[in-house]
């Protein structure tokens, strides 16, 4: 559970800093973006790992806070579905993109959604819903700060297109193999 906590907070930590306080983390990027800062984010180990190591294994962190939901099991794969093209839709310009402002944000409000309905123990909780959480807090933030820009692919009819058939595949992937692999648990629909 320490690990699961450490991970959450190395990670929000990290990724929060604009919801508190843009204008330093402004001057810290200008500051290190001369390359002295790089070394850390490919070399550091990855706050993800220190969550998802946490997430099994403790007693404390497969207690069960509430019934297994097998019934939402399925209603969590449709919830998915759109994560993958909203994710691509990030750095693909397009109506997609117009019109859910922020995909990526939209992507991972979905994505912890869908993971609470369809989980229940302690870990899952803390962890999707801290996702959750960040992801409505930053978007709240955005209202309030200039936003930078994020490196894309030109605009074009296409990226729309690109965005659904990219991500349905990569949906389909990771359903049928890239989860099991990269997470370490395979998925079951029922």
């Amino acid at each position: 559970m320490n690990v699961l906590l450490l991970g959450l907070v190395i990670f929000f930590g990290g990724h929060s800093v604009s919801i508190v306080n843009d204008p330093w983390r402004g001057r810290m990027v200008a500051k290190w973006a001369n390359g002295h800062g790089r070394a850390c984010t490919r070399w550091c180990p990855s706050s993800d790992s220190f969550s998802s190591s946490g997430a099994t294994g403790s007693p404390a962190t497969t207690r069960w806070l509430c019934t297994r939901r097998l019934v939402l099991r399925p209603v969590a794969m449709v919830l998915l579905v759109p994560v993958f093209p909203l994710l691509l839709a990030t750095y693909l310009p397009g109506r997609i993109q117009a019109a859910a402002q922020h995909p990526m944000l939209v992507a991972t409000k979905l994505w912890a959604v869908a993971h609470l309905l369809a989980n229940g123990m302690l870990a899952d909780v803390l962890l999707f819903g801290a996702f959750l959480v960040w992801a409505v807090l930053d978007r709240i933030s955005m209202k309030h700060r200039m936003q930078r820009p994020v490196p894309s692919v030109p605009p074009s009819r296409v990226n729309d297109l690109i965005a659904v058939a990219g991500g349905l595949a990569l949906y389909a992937a990771f359903v049928l193999w890239l989860h099991g692999w990269l997470i370490g648990i395979p998925l079951r629909v029922s």
